[in-house]
């Protein structure tokens, strides 16, 4: 069983994959740590290397999600592949740091992988406002974070909407700017609750 969890940068993504994995006894698969030979390129010349730097991010994500389905455990993911094709890769287009050309090879090649791989079993969005994204990146004080803007993190929270809605597999949104699922027990258990209820209950998601 594949449970991924999708959200802006922020809103919880790591923490919940960690607190359901302990709850569940499921396998949790985070984003990769591993050295990316395109990010210093990229941040001196983001015109220049995003396409190559999102297609290593495509590749990445592509073969985790092959992985997942061939592994038969039940793994809860931290960020998934649509998050590179529907939320970062528009946006670099967008903002005129992905051409045309690029941007149409790259989505053709999201489509292909697409069509071959099953969608999760249960999407987790972490929908969250961008004054709890803030404070949430500020209280985790990560350096490298601290110099994001706040028109930025509103675009990505905008495609994040724009993509959710026409999400079209089993999916649960959750509001954690009411929610304080890290530190309040009875907010998780509302969580586990409601996963319980779609994957285990008397009429779970198909």
């Amino acid at each position: 069983m594949h449970i991924a969890i999708a959200g802006n940068i922020g809103s919880g993504k790591t923490t919940l994959t960690r607190m359901l994995a302990k709850r569940y006894n499921w396998e949790p698969r985070f984003e990769s740590v591993d050295y990316n030979p395109y990010l210093e390129d990229f941040y001196a010349d983001m015109s220049r290397w995003s396409f190559n730097l999102q297609i290593y991010f495509l590749n990445t994500r592509f073969r985790d999600v092959v992985e997942i389905s061939k592994s038969g455990k039940t793994i809860v993911q931290d960020r998934t592949i649509y998050e590179d094709a529907k939320i970062f890769a528009p946006n670099l287009h967008a903002q005129g740091k992905m051409s045309d050309r690029d941007f149409a090879n790259y989505s053709d090649l999201f489509d292909l992988m697409m069509s071959l791989v099953q969608k999760p079993d249960l999407m987790i969005y972490l929908r969250s406002s961008i004054p709890h994204l803030v404070g949430q990146i500020q209280k985790r004080g990560r350096e490298y974070e601290q110099t994001i803007q706040i028109d930025y993190l509103k675009g990505l929270n905008d495609r994040y909407e724009e993509w959710i809605k026409d999400y079209d597999g089993p999916l649960l949104i959750l509001d954690v700017d009411n929610l304080d699922f890290q530190n309040n027990p009875q907010d998780f258990e509302q969580i586990t609750e409601k996963i319980d209820s779609l994957l285990f209950g008397l009429f779970p998601i198909e």
